[in-house]
């Protein structure tokens, strides 16, 4: 009885520490560098095909810089811009142009427009590898349609950010 007992508690026991240790560490996907290139090329052609020059940022799951393509031409603000597209996407896990409705529609509860890096404007989309975010892309530079404000070619630039994140959707599965 007193064996049967023991090898219960043991194989119990045995168990616990694994618990404990899967609780200790987390793993999380990333955009790898090569398909953070691949991305910010397809979206800077994309752009480039309209007539646009625009700047790419491309982050990984942990907001680090992946890769910023900066076309001949730009403006030099597009540079700042696409970065702080790109976060808002990912810290909010949602388009920055999503999240701006959102901040016009609701201008008092939005405290974080004070944040260090985040916009309103249109043109950061977050890369998904299923529903598992692992980056997002900026864009900044298309110019807006005749007669509106400058720099509001939000709608333009997450056109070509989806561009970039279609070219490697297969590559994200």
């Amino acid at each position: 009885m007193k064996s049967s007992k023991r090898r219960i508690l043991t194989a119990i026991l045995a168990t616990v520490p694994c618990a404990a240790l899967a609780q200790a560490l987390v793993t999380e996907r990333s955009i790898s560098t090569d398909a953070a290139r691949e991305a910010a090329t397809a979206a800077q052609a994309q752009c480039r095909k309209g007539g646009h020059h625009v700047t790419v940022t491309v982050l990984d799951r942990f907001a680090r810089t992946r890769v910023m393509l900066n076309d001949d031409g730009s403006n030099p603000h597009s540079l700042e811009h696409s970065l702080r597209k790109a976060y808002t996407a990912l810290t909010y896990r949602t388009p920055s142009g999503e999240y701006g409705k959102r901040a016009v529609a609701n201008p008092t509860g939005i405290g974080a427009l004070h944040l260090e890096r985040i916009t309103t404007a249109a043109g950061g989309l977050p890369i998904r590898a299923g529903n598992e975010l692992v980056g997002s892309i900026g864009v900044s530079g298309s110019p807006g349609a005749p007669g509106s404000p400058a720099g509001s070619g939000g709608d333009a630039d997450a056109a070509c950010a989806q561009a970039g994140i279609d070219h490697i959707a297969a590559k994200l599965k």
